[in-house]
C-alpha cells in the first residue's frame, strides 16, 4: 500500500493505535482508578496490547496536563515502591463522550466508503479490477 513508508509508523506503533489510545485509556479509567501497569495490561482489550509503555505513560502525562485525568501516589496497596494511580476527571468524562461521538461519526464515514468500494468492485468496471 502506498503511503505506508516513512511517517506511517510512529515510534514502533501505527498512528491508528495512537489515535485510539486516548479514548481507550479514558474508557478504562471510566471504570475506576487504575495504576499505569494495570492500564497497560488492559489495553489489550482494545487491540493495543503491543504499545511501548513509554508511549502510554507519555499520553497519560499529556492527558493529565490537559486536566482529563489526575494522578496520585499509592503507597499503601503496593508491596514494592509506590505506584502512580490515575483517575478520570469530570472534564475527562466529557472528553470521552466527545470521543465516542466522533468515533460514531467516523464509523459512519468508513461504512459509507467501504460500501461504495464494494459496490464499485462488484460492478467490475474500470482498469483496476
Amino acid at each position: 500500500m502506498r503511503g505506508r513508508g516513512r511517517g506511517w509508523r510512529w515510534r514502533g506503533c501505527s498512528r491508528r493505535a495512537v489515535r485510539f489510545l486516548e479514548p481507550s485509556l479514558l474508557l478504562l479509567l471510566h471504570h475506576g482508578p487504575a495504576h499505569g501497569y494495570t492500564l497497560l495490561e488492559r489495553l489489550g482489550e482494545f487491540g493495543l496490547g503491543g504499545l511501548n509503555p513509554s508511549v502510554v505513560y507519555r499520553v497519560l502525562r499529556e492527558m493529565e496536563s490537559e486536566g482529563w485525568v489526575v494522578s496520585s501516589w499509592d503507597e499503601e496497596r503496593t508491596k514494592g515502591p509506590p505506584r502512580r494511580v490515575y483517575r478520570l476527571t469530570a472534564l475527562g468524562d466529557e472528553v470521552l463522550a466527545l470521543w465516542t461521538q466522533d468515533l460514531k461519526e467516523t464509523r459512519g464515514l468508513i461504512d459509507h466508503l467501504l460500501g461504495a468500494y464494494h459496490r464499485h468492485m462488484e460492478e467490475g468496471k474500470g482498469e483496476h479490477h
